[in-house]
């Protein structure tokens, strides 16, 4: 008993001190921020240099308003934990009934074994009243294949997949990509089949018919769930009537010998923490399209899936809030998949999330402007944030050409006065970035793999900032799958924007050291701006890391 009290109390000091380092680390970056825009205003420089420091202004406030989200994510989380046993606000219960659930997969073109090892992974599931879908939404019209005898030969590899497994099939004509498939899936629950659709059955003794449905869940084609996947979510869909959904995470497990799939998955992995479970608390949790439980009632209410975006996922979820339903996430990794294998596929995937969710910022924003009091300001604050993520291209641009610019031309736009920067800006670097690093080792995460996934993103820039204004203008793009089972390399002239800008920041480090020996002038000034060239000199240098993504040839099958 002693030991188990000594052991709670020395929890509970720790999660104070944290508290508090968290609540000083908020502090810093309002004092930061403040000293800085003084700096800005005061500064006499000429007008291109104030226009490149007041860049640096606003990608130095962009990173610093996210990293404040960051923070008071995780103060919620912290604080929930050390207030109840759990730490989990999401009401449950015993189920006494078992309502029938709706197990979907949509597909487009995926390779047949991947989406064979998903449906498989569904009879496993030991949730009692449940019917499997699988939604074939590949387009068989002859433009879209290289000649009629390979889409013959894919669907009926389909057809006798489905057979032999015994799962549902159900087609319709193409629109709309994934929302759209599964609207027109809705339509037929609903007895209201699109035109030109067509449904066989191959279940076999399942006591749930279609239309009977109460709960949606919704997976990727390559996400495979644990047998005990239904039943947390339904108990919690049933105690929690007011909810439209709940989200689980995504994991990968193709990381073993691929440092793309490893290093995505661990970006993921700083999401899925404690933004999430942040974002919970404060009903501001958005869809992410797999691995996720909806109440049919709900998609009803709002009209479906929003079929204007790419990332439908996210949009539909503003349409949940905005009608006043709830969402919630539980932290309980409940089902595994595959992460992009190269850098291709990696850019592709980053680049349709980018453009779907700046997209929707334009209608974030239009719609707050047009009536604020729709959402609570925790629900704007955690959508803005969401919403302007991808603009952290532009940021981490502005970031990189900064200290060279001081560098080569003499513009002073990296800092005003180096004292000044070491006072304000070296003590919130050090103590955000070993609080990050902290409260991600909490969960289990080794520093060496946490950094993998901040430098994989950090790569995406040019896909972030191509993405982002084509979203800014109005560009909705295509709903595009994630390539699978390829790790290729991509050509090296195809990553010119890392490699361009590694050998200027080289370059400029070369040149500093130069002018520190010859001028002996702005020798602290030149120190801090060739310290941040180098440090985005390695980071961008792992372009060439990544592109070569098997850490070990496949041993043949």
């Amino acid at each position: 008993m002693g030991a188990a009290l000594m052991e709670k109390t020395k929890k509970s000091r720790l999660a104070g001190l944290t508290l508090s380092l968290i609540a000083f680390t908020l502090f810093i970056i309002i004092i930061y921020l403040i000293f800085r825009i003084l700096i800005f205003i005061a500064a006499d420089y000429a007008w291109y240099e104030k226009f490149f420091g007041l860049l640096l202004l606003l990608a130095q406030f962009f990173i610093l308003t996210h990293g404040f989200g960051y923070f008071l994510n995780l103060f919620r989380v912290i604080r929930s934990e050390q207030n109840t046993a759990s730490g989990q606000q999401l009401k449950s219960m015993e189920l006494q009934d078992y309502p029938p659930v709706a197990i979907i997969v949509s597909s487009f073109r995926e390779p047949v074994h991947v989406v064979r090892d998903t449906l498989i992974s569904f009879y496993n599931l030991t949730y009692p009243n449940k019917r499997i879908y699988f939604l074939d939404d590949t387009r068989y019209d002859p433009e879209s294949w290289s000649s009629r005898e390979s889409a013959d030969a894919y669907r009926k590899q389909i057809d006798d997949m489905c057979r032999r497994i015994g799962v549902d099939l159900f087609r319709r004509r193409w629109r709309g990509a994934k929302a759209g498939m599964i609207n027109d899936f809705m339509h037929f629950l609903d007895g209201n089949p699109p035109e030109g659709f067509s449904y066989i059955s191959h279940s076999h003794g399942e006591s749930t018919k279609p239309g009977d449905e109460k709960y949606i869940i919704v997976f990727d084609a390559d996400q495979n769930p644990f047998p005990d996947f239904v039943e947390p979510l339904v108990s919690r869909m049933e105690a929690n009537p007011e909810l439209a959904f709940i989200q689980t995470p995504q994991y990968y497990t193709n990381f073993e010998d691929n440092r793309v799939a490893r290093a995505s998955g661990l970006q993921q992995a700083v999401f899925y923490e404690y933004i999430c479970e942040g974002k919970s608390m404060q009903d501001a949790m958005f869809c992410c399209g797999t691995n996720v439980v909806f109440r049919r009632e709900a998609l009803t209410d709002v009209g479906g899936f929003d079929e204007s975006s790419v990332t439908e996922d996210f949009a539909t979820s503003l349409k949940f809030h905005l009608k006043g339903w709830r969402s919630a996430y539980l932290n309980k990794v409940s089902a595994f998949g595959d992460g992009p294998e190269d850098l291709g596929a990696y850019f592709k995937q980053q680049f349709r999330w980018s453009l779907g969710t700046v997209g929707l910022f334009r209608t974030i924003v239009a719609t707050f402007l047009k009536n604020p009091g729709r959402l609570n300001l925790y629900k704007w604050w955690e959508y803005m944030l969401s919403g302007t993520h991808y603009f952290i291209g532009w940021v981490l641009l502005v970031l990189i050409i900064s200290p060279i610019l001081f560098i080569l031309f003499n513009i002073p736009s990296y800092f005003a006065r180096p004292e000044l920067y070491f006072m304000f800006y070296v003590p919130y670097i050090i103590l955000s970035f070993n609080l990050f690093l902290w409260s991600l080792r909490q969960r289990r995460y080794r520093v060496f793999e946490i950094l993998n996934g901040v430098v994989l993103q950090a790569l995406s820039f040019p896909v972030y900032m191509k993405a982002s204004l084509l979203a800014v203008f109005g560009y909705r793009g295509t709903f595009k799958t994630t390539p699978k089972g390829q790790s290729l390399s991509l050509p090296l002239y195809t990553l010119w924007p890392q490699v361009g800008l590694a050998l200027l920041c080289f370059t400029a480090v070369l040149w500093a050291g130069m002018r520190i020996y010859f001028e002996r002038e702005l020798v602290l000034a030149l120190v801090v701006n060739s310290f941040w060239c180098l440090y985005h000199f390695v980071i961008l240098s792992f372009v060439v890391y990544f592109n070569h993504p098997l850490e070990k040839e496949p041993e043949p099958r």
